[in-house]
């Protein structure tokens, strides 16, 4: 197949995706040297007297609302926190992770979006378990035990409308290193249908790190499970083919949580839902069986949900550099709402920080993960939509660290690390999850979130599209797109346009 063949098959796309182009140069720029207002500083710890901090009073409520979620009989946590004796028998070691940051495992910063669900413990907090520590853990009085969480046994948000189930089990090794895997399940509907939320349940928490839910209206990965004779395929990063939807995810003391009213996913009829799962091998031979809940929306969304998608494909990180930065932007090209962010990236990324430069000269922070750790990701759900008038500026950095002194770097001694799927290459993404402020805008909205279908942001030109496209579709490998190929270009971008 040709140029002219493929620009043929592509020319609704690459309209969509100029037209959005164009929109973002005629909005107002905005300022990008402008600084994120100043945030309050979390006060230092104050001592208490001596033996005055106690269990019952100070340390079970911390334990209690930032760790019992995840530290419970049959979840992922190695052991559980209930109880006093459960605590003081690993005191030191809480005492030493929780000083360190490495639990809760939450990664955003304080004061870089205010999200649902937030687990980071507070300088206050932290001292009060240091120095119950160090006071040699008092119980302290029953009559100040506060009582403990209740947790609701079975799906969090009641009887799913639909239960989609993995075909067949999947064992994970006892030992040896983490597995990421897709699972394909058919999605049993006769005709569309919209969502209004979604509960992934682990069969096993001891096993699954975390899931992310991705639709495929294509057959692309069902042809993947059918070439692994093992159940589903093995796929790090992404999920080895070009959704064309997807439903969120799932990490470890997350809480299933319904769409903002008025809003809802689309699921095309024929869809498959793909389960990619993170299995960590606990040192026994373990089995999974996931269970995804679906909740339809009882009336058609009344907004437009899209995700604004920043994307870095140049990407070189020498042998030995230590501070490696990538920068992707968007601009808005009318008023939108963020709801929600989720930064992707492999191993050597260190820090990623999102901002919102608006028209007016203010930032807006979104999001900055001082410490990224792939094991960690996840999404972030912000407790109110964030506004981000025309003409903003959302920009995205990753920084790299791709020296001996990175203890997550997969190679030693360090290797020229570029942009790839595989384990030991390197992503830089970023997803923002939008609807219009106003829904009039819809359209202008989907054209704006449309661009990156094919990886096409700002900069890139006619030619990269298509050479994108063709990477994409080509089954075959052949480096051409065949007439098959060509028809399911032209399918996915019809779905995605919605249209039948």
């Amino acid at each position: 197949m040709n140029a002219r063949l493929v620009v043929a098959g592509l020319c609704g796309c690459v309209l969509f995706a100029c037209a959005a182009r164009a929109e973002d140069a005629a909005a107002p720029e905005a300022d990008k040297t402008a600084k994120p207002a100043a945030l309050p500083a979390d006060p230092p710890y104050l001592a208490k007297p001596k033996g005055s901090v106690t269990y019952t009073k100070h340390i079970a409520p911390i334990l209690f609302n930032n760790c019992m979620s995840c530290h419970r009989n049959g979840e992922i946590a190695p052991f559980p926190l209930g109880s006093y004796r459960d605590a003081q028998k690993r005191d030191v070691q809480i005492a030493m992770i929780v000083k360190d940051r490495l639990m809760p495992p939450w990664k955003a910063e304080p004061g870089y979006g205010e999200f649902h669900d937030a687990r980071r413990l507070t300088n206050e907090q932290i001292g009060l378990i240091q120095q119950w520590v160090d006071d040699g853990s008092p119980e302290g009085d029953a009559k100040d035990l506060p009582e403990a969480p209740k947790f609701t046994e079975g799906w969090q948000l009641g009887p799913p409308d639909l239960v989609l189930k993995m075909p067949e089990a999947y064992t994970v090794a006892a030992e040896g290193r983490d597995v990421y895997r897709c699972f394909v399940i058919p999605i049993p509907i006769d005709e569309d249908k919209y969502v209004s939320a979604v509960e992934y349940r682990p069969g096993n928490r001891k096993v699954v790190h975390h899931a992310l839910l991705f639709l495929d209206s294509l057959g692309t990965a069902r042809k993947k499970d059918e070439a692994d004779p093992l159940p589903g395929f093995a796929s790090f990063g992404g999920p080895g083919f070009l959704p064309t939807g997807g439903l969120g995810g799932w990490a470890p003391g997350a809480l299933p949580r319904p769409l903002p009213e008025g809003t809802a996913k689309a699921i095309k009829k024929g869809s498959d839902l793909v389960l990619q799962l993170h299995f960590h091998p606990t040192g026994k031979e373990e089995s999974e069986l996931s269970q995804v809940g679906i909740y339809y929306s009882k009336k058609p969304p009344t907004r437009t949900l899209a995700a604004l998608t920043m994307r870095g494909r140049k990407i070189d990180i020498p042998a030995g550099e230590k501070a490696y930065t990538i920068k992707e932007s968007t601009t808005t090209t009318i008023d939108m709402e963020a709801i929600g962010i989720a930064p992707h990236a492999h191993l050597l990324a260190k820090d990623i920080k999102c901002n919102a430069y608006l028209p007016d000269g203010s930032v807006t922070p979104l999001i900055w993960i001082k410490d990224w750790d792939f094991n960690w990701q996840g999404q972030y759900m912000y407790e109110k939509p964030v506004k981000l008038p025309k003409g903003t500026k959302v920009e995205v950095e990753f920084t790299y660290d791709n020296s001996t002194g990175n203890p997550r770097n997969p190679s030693n001694p360090p290797k020229r690390v570029t942009w790839g799927e595989q384990t030991t290459d390197e992503m830089a993404l970023c997803w923002v999850q939008v609807m219009p402020e106003h829904e009039t805008d819809a359209l202008a909205l989907k054209a704006a979130a449309g661009r990156s279908i094919f990886g096409g942001g700002e900069g890139t030109n006619l030619r990269d599209l298509i050479k994108e496209a063709v990477k994409k579709f080509d089954e075959d490998g052949d480096g051409k797109l065949n007439d098959e190929e060509r028809a399911k270009l032209r399918e996915f971008y019809n779905k995605t346009r919605g249209q039948k």
